[in-house]
């Protein structure tokens, strides 16, 4: 979340770095600005209070002493009705408190200044395409989810049966193409440094809330009741959460951390042809890159990101683009987001399979993850980053459609020493 110091040092600037996310700030600032003042002015009154108190207690113990007892009682008794007033104070101190941040965690990230304007995907901003957009014959192409019946590899229909739409079963070729993927983006990560962990799929609610799922994007979660735990919709959270409630000392950064995990999300209201197959699931598999870097070096942190899963998709050898989101597009925690996506040859469009996203001190604030500088007594936010190296579903059915020929499913190089065959067939 945002800090009281970013809110109040400029508070008509911060209402205008909001608007840039389609945000409307200007009423939630006032409250924040007007219950942070009243908390200022309440902390000020107990601390002059207790100050008094002590003052008195001391001039109570002389004049007990001097045999002053009646001056002495006086003064008791005002500390007396001092105490319960300060009671009083301190119950509406810790209500203020908890208004106050109430207020501030329905305000989203600052976008960076490197972020365009614009309110919805269609203004989002190409960076980088590659050239190596495939040519299909038009009347023989087949989408993926026809390929995946075609060679027996994935089950749509076996997968509504077991639990409902949006959960498919992989067989034979296409499960070991699953793993063979999972193997490889971990090994590429790995060997760029990652430190590879195996998190829980549940978390409680403060790990979603350190990361910013809750409360926004709390319909988006399945939540299992009785226990109140969260299924994950992406290594991201528990990852993240690792390093809640720590002080990390500068020499320890930036830490590199990846996890391949199943993800589950709702995505309430999807429906419709843009949907269809492997394009939006309920469960599916990622692997994920966390990093926890210093502020100074966040946003070269972030460029090697990107350049690393450009690297990754180049290996697999498919057509790309790289966009930059727009305010209106970005998510409610990110500072700056890249956006990765394929090129879907038999459906002709653009697939997303990787969000990169810089975060700055937002979800740190709210983990109260911080770092000292060496010899240095004073903290200060780390800056937590993370993205997807990769997302299956889409990246497999673009490898699908686009490497169809007449003897099978091609499988680019670099997999086949994880699968074990050439072609699926």
């Amino acid at each position: 979340m945002l800090t009281l110091k970013q809110i109040r040092e400029d508070k008509d600037l911060a209402i205008k770095r909001l608007a840039v996310k389609g945000f409307d700030s200007s009423a939630i600032i006032d409250e924040i600005i007007a219950l942070d003042d009243e908390r200022k002015a309440i902390q000020a009154k107990v601390d002059a209070d207790l100050a008094e108190m002590n003052n008195i207690s001391r001039q109570i113990g002389v004049m007990f002493s001097q045999g002053k007892q009646l001056e002495a009682n006086t003064l008791k008794q005002k500390t007396l009705d001092m105490k319960e007033a300060t009671k009083v104070l301190q119950v509406r101190l810790s209500e203020v408190e908890q208004l106050l941040e109430q207020k501030i965690v329905l305000l989203p990230n600052f976008p960076s200044e490197l972020v365009p304007e614009g309110k919805s995907a269609s203004d989002n901003v190409v960076v980088r395409q590659s050239d190596n957009i495939p040519n299909l014959d038009k009347a023989t192409a087949l989408p993926h989810w026809e390929l995946a019946k075609k060679y027996d590899i994935i089950d749509f229909e076996l997968g509504v049966k077991l639990t409902g739409a949006g959960f498919p079963v992989y067989k034979g070729q296409g499960a070991r193409l699953q793993r063979a993927l999972i193997s490889f983006f971990l090994d590429e990560n790995t060997s760029a440094g990652y430190t590879e962990v195996m998190p829980p799929l549940m978390v409680n609610e403060a790990s979603g809330f350190g990361t910013g799922q809750l409360p926004d994007k709390e319909g988006q979660m399945y939540h299992a009741t009785v226990d109140n735990f969260y299924l994950i919709p992406t290594a991201e959270v528990p990852v993240t959460n690792i390093f809640r409630d720590v002080i990390l000392n500068s020499k320890e950064l930036p830490i590199k951390m990846t996890a391949y995990t199943p993800c589950f999300r709702r995505e309430a209201g999807s429906y419709g042809k843009d949907v269809r197959g492997l394009n939006r699931l309920h469960q599916f598999d990622k692997v994920e890159i966390v990093q926890i870097a210093h502020p100074n070096e966040s946003y070269k942190t972030l460029d090697g990101m990107v350049a690393h899963v450009e690297n990754i998709v180049k290996k697999l050898g498919l057509p790309y683009r790289i966009l930059r989101l727009c305010g209106g597009d970005m998510s409610f925690t990110s500072a700056l987001t890249y956006d990765f996506e394929v090129y879907s040859a038999a459906q002709e469009r653009w697939l997303e399979v990787s969000s990169v996203s810089n975060f700055e001190g937002f979800q740190a604030n709210r983990l109260k993850l911080r770092f000292k500088e060496d010899g240095e007594k004073k903290t200060q936010l780390a800056h937590t980053l993370n993205g997807s190296s990769l997302a299956l579903p889409r990246i497999v059915a673009a490898l699908l459609e686009n490497n169809q020929t007449e003897k099978g499913i091609h499988i680019p190089e670099v997999l086949q020493p994880y699968t074990g065959f050439e072609y699926i067939c």
